[in-house]
């Protein structure tokens, strides 16, 4: 058997860490707040939602919803966008998207201010990413890759990396991080001409499309260590992520490593949030 990469045993390090600052905060008369922002009721979004309030409830991290109907316009939008920015007393901003269609996702995702934008949305928290310059945050689930590798103890400096998937939430930003951090990567595709050879020859190996149980056995071999970010539901309308779990974790062996879904990246993505909140929070105090 693989070894199993659970994120609740990263998530309590980081809540290890994050509580006693917290105390400081509040101790100096700082809450530390997070601004939820939803437009209309998607249930993917209401989930999340209860999970990072829950979290927030258990740290001590205050918790504002704005909520707003699915027809709500750009202009709406934005004006709670730039109630976000103004209030001093927010320290960060959960944006839920895909936003609805005939909003344009880019110009409100711009308008949200960096030094709020905790889970790397903007442009501009994309390009420190991308520069490598340290400004902004990362997306909160491309942090979470990295955090999970640094609690289990697995070396990123010169390894290979194969990440699979290329959009702007995980696959891209997770790679310069990668990039950053020394090790060798490519970056997979749609378009990619017989991705399971790359794969194959990786030491470890980002699975981000979105794609329900998309890779299986052919991809991997025995040794690699395997992060899925897939949320996903079967047909069955169970929880996957992009790997066919069963079928790959006994090929990885006993030197290999996989996160599994459930019980995996998600907590970690969760708790690195929150952790970004404490951070703008504490910047404001300095």
């Amino acid at each position: 058997m693989a070894k199993l990469l659970t994120g609740k045993e990263v998530s309590s390090a980081i809540w290890e860490n994050l509580m006693p600052r917290i105390d400081r905060l509040r101790a100096a008369g700082v809450a530390p707040t997070l601004a939820i922002v939803r437009v209309g009721e998607r249930p993917d979004d209401l989930s999340y939602e209860r999970t990072a309030t829950k979290r927030a409830d258990t740290l001590g991290i205050a918790v504002r919803r704005f909520e707003l109907p699915a027809d709500a316009t750009q202009a709406q939008l934005e004006e709670v966008v730039d109630v976000v920015n103004t209030d001093e007393a927010i320290h960060g901003c959960l944006l839920f998207r895909p936003l609805p269609v005939a909003m344009d996702e880019r110009a409100v995702c711009d308008r949200l201010a960096p030094e709020k934008d905790i889970d790397g949305i903007g442009s501009a928290s994309l390009a420190g990413v991308f520069a490598a310059t340290g400004e902004g945050f990362p997306p909160a689930t491309a942090r979470a890759c990295l955090e999970t590798l640094d609690f289990y103890g697995i070396p990123v400096a010169g390894k290979r990396v194969v990440v699979l998937g290329r959009s702007l939430v995980i696959g891209r930003p997770v790679a310069m991080m990668l990039l950053a951090r020394h090790a060798t990567v490519t970056l997979a595709h749609s378009r990619t001409e017989d991705a399971a050879a790359h794969t194959r020859e990786a030491d470890i190996v980002v699975c981000a499309t979105g794609r329900a149980r998309a890779f299986g056995p052919e991809y991997f071999v025995p040794g690699q260590t395997v992060l899925d970010v897939g949320i996903n539901f079967d047909d069955d309308g169970n929880l996957c992520g992009d790997v066919d779990f069963d079928a790959v974790e006994p090929l990885l062996g006993p030197e290999g490593a996989i996160t599994p879904v459930p019980r995996g990246l998600g907590g970690v993505t969760t708790s690195v949030t929150m952790a970004h909140v404490v951070q703008t929070a504490e910047a404001g105090q300095r």
